[in-house]
């Protein structure tokens, strides 16, 4: 949903870039979780938002049992995740039928039946979605495929495929 850019300030704050379609949409989730993306489960933290306010474009909040720059600083780089339970339902078809989370695994095959390798994250960059696409051992380079119409041909989210209009041989 988001990640902890670093400290605002010296009472604790943090601010958050949010990956949600609305900078405020975050804050529908009065709990969030915290962690690394490469961290177990287990080493989730539940945290609650105390307050928060926008500055400059970017949501600032302040989280329980955060109350100084110290421990703000401890939060830089932790991403935040909200349980997928507490989502809103998607619609089965269609393009807003799955989340980000869903795609991420998935194998990205092109048109030509070349495997590119398998999603291991998005990117927003304001003009569109981006897929980050890593190869597969012999080839671990990684890609990146824009998430438009003219590109994503197919997504199958109950085989974990998306088919694409993209060459081996593209950055």
């Amino acid at each position: 949903m988001g990640h902890v850019i670093g400290p605002h300030g010296v009472q604790g704050c943090v601010k958050v870039a949010h990956y949600t379609e609305k900078i405020t949409t975050l804050l529908d989730y009065p709990t969030w979780w915290l962690g690394s993306s490469n961290s177990k489960l287990d080493d989730w933290s539940e945290i609650s938002v105390k307050s928060y306010f926008i500055h400059v474009d970017r949501l600032v909040v302040l989280l329980s049992n955060i109350t100084n720059r110290t421990e703000a600083i401890r939060l830089k780089g932790m991403q935040i995740a909200i349980p997928k339970n507490q989502l809103p339902v998607l619609p089965e078809n269609g393009d807003a039928g799955y989340y980000w989370v869903d795609l991420i695994g998935s194998q990205v095959v092109n048109i030509q039946n070349e495997a590119l390798g398998q999603v291991i994250g998005l990117l927003e960059t304001g003009a569109n979605d981006v897929l980050r696409v890593k190869g597969a051992a012999k080839d671990s380079q990684e890609r990146l495929v824009p998430f438009i119409d003219q590109v994503i041909v197919q997504v199958d989210l109950k085989s974990k495929k998306i088919l694409v209009d993209w060459g081996l041989d593209y950055c």
